[in-house]
């Protein structure tokens, strides 16, 4: 069982089996106390402290301690006595969610590693490739990267990572919740084969993170460093407090910063449930409803759904709540406090199953949140507050999604189809640089409906007139053939009824009968039809029927087209 001790400073540390003792900065080799002196750190910071021995005996470990504990120092250190200042190839990997970070961790690698030959690269989007390839061409030992740049260098061949010997996520939650999981099990495969040493640093482990430890970490192990409560296989209980009639706002806001894999959205009655499964459809996400309207069949149809990954969040009252047991829910929303104590504990039960983590967030008026603090006292729940996200924190995670998702896109193009996309660069260069409000909006909404389609929308702009009009008309004449069809599949099946009815009685088919016509009479017309004999004639009045036919299925199919403008399109109704 894993070891818990309290330091000085109040940190609870969770160390795993087979633990090793913290070290001081007096016991690091020579060569990592220069590097702290150049860094001006007098002593090691505790998240160091307890890293630095297992990354020193080459362990793969999870680190999971707050933002600004020091976790970059704790995974930058180590490498001093792994990497070789001679060797002019990458050798170690460090992959941050942000350009921001990769620049910050950038600027720390090169303070420590000052005057020793070894040489720190950064590599992020946003700015352009030259320095960038001078820096890989020159040799470089440490690359700091975005996942999406760094695959970018791996496809065009300019980085290699066969000398590899470190591999060391940061932030690694954040990474994943902007969508950058894709383009890190895309990198796994320019790895190398032999065993690296891997590091996962996060300030949280909420259980995709837990799971992507084991697939990049030789059976990895956990190292916690928390204040107050263990942010490990567990769940967070925090409210956002807003106001009533601001709480769809504040749900979809933090979708957007949240970014759940998969949640249930609670209300106390059924009009909510409706009105916000309204509301998050109309924003673009994959939602649906549960409450007591619903037969017992359609329930565990949505609920399968759910648990397949078809259907992303849930809007549910507190028919969901009780004996459903969803592993992978990663969130639970209070769009509302229920109406009794007993009811929130089976509502924040329905995450975090098995050991899982989770996360449990109430939205909360005035009134509400003294109703959930005496609720979080009566259980002693250690309930933390949670601002709620402004529109910029908004734009900046979902900006930074979409950055993602049209990079990823961008490698999958063909030559021509970039080719293509350069013809309006001139176009993008010129909008972006307008001054009028309408031109940007332009561009927003491009963005805004790719994004929307990655969130299984499949038509989130809306259509023009000329659209609307040509996808009735499409309509009309798709009616129109399988109209035509069904009448010409009818006739068909008489005319082969009645030829087989005169074979059985002996009687002449149609061919042989004209046939002989023409014999008895001795010659045709001009027309190429049989010569006009007393059989003849009757076959002449046989004929008119079959027009009338065709006549009433042509006004049949005429009455068909103004009943189609008269009645609206599927599309129609779908907009």
């Amino acid at each position: 069982m894993p070891d818990s001790i309290k330091n000085d400073e109040e940190l609870q540390i969770t160390a795993p089996e087979d633990s090793l003792p913290p070290c001081t900065l007096e016991e690091l080799p020579e060569a990592m106390q220069l590097a702290c002196a150049r860094a001006g750190w007098t002593r090691l910071m505790p998240v160091q402290a307890h890293t630095l021995p297992y990354l020193m005996a080459g362990r793969d470990i999870m680190v999971q301690s707050r933002t600004g504990s020091g976790k970059t120092g704790a995974y930058l250190l180590p490498l001093f006595s792994l990497l070789d200042a001679e060797e002019k190839k990458p050798q170690a990997l460090i992959l941050a969610p942000t350009r921001e970070l990769a620049s910050q961790v950038e600027h720390e690698a090169r303070t420590l590693f000052e005057d020793t030959g070894i040489d720190v690269a950064a590599l992020y989007g946003g700015v352009g490739y030259g320095r960038q390839l001078e820096a890989l061409r020159s040799g470089v030992q440490i690359i700091v990267g975005t996942p999406g740049r760094v695959l970018d260098h791996l496809l065009r061949r300019t980085l290699s990572l066969d000398a590899l010997r470190a591999l060391i996520f940061d932030e690694a939650d954040r990474m994943l919740s902007i969508g950058f999981y894709p383009d890190m099990k895309e990198i796994q495969r320019y790895l190398p084969k032999r065993a690296l040493l891997s590091t996962l640093f996060s300030a949280t482990y909420p259980q995709h993170v837990l799971n992507l430890a084991g697939e990049f970490l030789r059976d990895p192990q956990m190292l916690s460093l928390s204040q107050g409560q263990v942010h490990v296989a567990t769940i967070q209980h925090l409210y956002v407090e807003c106001g009533r009639m601001d709480k769809d706002r504040t749900l979809v806001r933090l979708m957007e910063t949240e970014n759940p894999t998969s949640a249930i959205i609670f209300c106390n009655t059924k009009s909510n449930v409706h009105y916000v499964t309204a509301v998050l459809k109309g924003f673009g996400y994959n939602a649906d409803e549960l409450s007591a309207d619903l037969s017992q069949n359609r329930r565990e149809e949505v609920l399968a759904r759910l648990r397949e990954g078809r259907v992303r969040l849930l809007v549910a009252t507190d028919v969901a709540a009780r004996g459903i047991d969803i592993p992978a829910l990663s969130h639970v929303f209070l769009y509302e406090p229920p109406e009794d104590r007993e009811s929130y504990i089976h509502r924040a039960g329905r995450t975090g199953r098995a050991g899982a983590a989770g996360t449990v967030i109430s939205l909360v008026d005035i009134m509400e949140k003294m109703e959930l603090q005496r609720i979080a006292s009566f259980y002693r729940i250690d309930l933390v507050p949670l601002a709620n996200p402004t529109d910029e924190e908004v734009a900046l995670a979902a900006g930074r999604r979409e950055t993602a998702l049209l990079d990823a896109r961008r490698r999958a193009c063909t030559g021509l189809q970039l080719e293509r996309a350069r013809r309006y660069l001139s176009l993008v260069k010129d909008m972006a640089q307008s001054e009028d409000e309408d031109q940007l909006l332009l561009l927003a909404l491009l963005l805004d409906a790719d994004y929307q389609r990655s969130l299984g929308m499949e038509q989130s702009l809306p259509r023009t007139r000329a659209e609307r009009e040509a996808g009735r008309e499409e309509g009309r004449r798709r009616r129109r053939e399988r109209s035509d069809a069904s009448q010409e599949g009818e006739g068909g099946e008489k005319s082969s009824r009645r030829r087989r009815n005169r074979k059985e009685q002996g009687e002449p088919v149609d061919g042989a009968a004209s046939e002989e016509r023409t014999d008895a009479a001795g010659h045709e017309s001009s027309s190429g039809s049989p010569a006009e004999t007393p059989q003849e004639g009757e076959g002449r009045r046989r004929r008119p029927r079959r027009r009338s036919r065709r006549r009433s299925t042509q006004d049949a199919a005429g009455e068909g087209g103004q009943s189609a403008e008269q009645t609206p399109s599927s599309t129609d109704v779908a907009e």
